[in-house]
């Protein structure tokens, strides 16, 4: 088997995983599993942002949240202590069933190691890649989930979104703050606050860019 059939098997087994998930989304005019659709959103911004990614971000934005729907939020208490404990546990399990799909398919086991710690995703600002999956992922939120968002949480008044949208700008890096300006394309009513957030952090050292 050549890589790149390999890096080819691996996504199709990461799809097919995802692509059992129940829950459906209306996109471009049909349901799709909401977990391989938001895989494949994954991989096309990391294509967008960092168009020479390494197979081992490429893997891991495939298999971010693969299968998360197999982990409900519902299990855990509604508290800070039962979400972080919710986070930890789909984290490990992302890794877990991620790892064995790449073992199967016959990557080493320090690719597989490279992808965990990509998905976990524990090094942001010290770590290229790490952070370049985080802006990513922030900015898939922002294009395609943010409306949702918001109109699933109506209680929150400008003041909140605010907080949680700067929360969101503070773990990207500046390369991810200017692509939320620049790059995507945002909901128009929420743009400006969009932009208010991005451009409420103050500016610090670039990280390096991901190769």
């Amino acid at each position: 088997m050549t890589p790149g059939q390999r890096f080819d098997q691996a996504i199709a087994r990461f799809d097919a995983a995802n692509a059992e998930d129940p829950n459906r989304e209306l996109a471009e005019g049909r349901e799709r599993p909401k977990a391989l659709l938001y895989a494949e959103r994954l991989t096309a911004m990391l294509a967008r942002l960092v168009p020479n990614a390494s197979e081992a971000l490429r893997l891991a934005a495939r298999c971010q949240h693969l299968q998360r729907w197999k982990i409900p939020r519902a299990d855990y208490p509604m508290t800070l202590d039962g979400y972080f404990r919710w986070r930890t546990r789909l984290r490990d399990f992302h890794v877990d069933l991620a790892g064995a799909i790449l073992a199967d398919v016959g990557y080493d086991e320090a690719t597989i190691a490279r992808v965990g710690f990509l998905t976990r995703k524990e090094a942001l600002k010290t770590d290229p890649e790490a952070q370049a999956l985080e802006d990513v992922v922030a900015l898939v939120f922002l294009e395609s989930y943010l409306a949702d968002f918001v109109a699933e949480h109506g209680e929150y008044d400008e003041s909140k979104l605010a907080d949680i949208l700067t929360k969101t700008a503070k773990k990207m890096s500046a390369r991810g703050r200017e692509a939320a300006l620049t790059v995507i394309t945002l909901p128009s009513p929420l743009a400006p606050v969009v932009r208010n957030a991005m451009n409420a952090v103050p500016a610090a050292a670039r990280p390096k860019r991901a190769r």
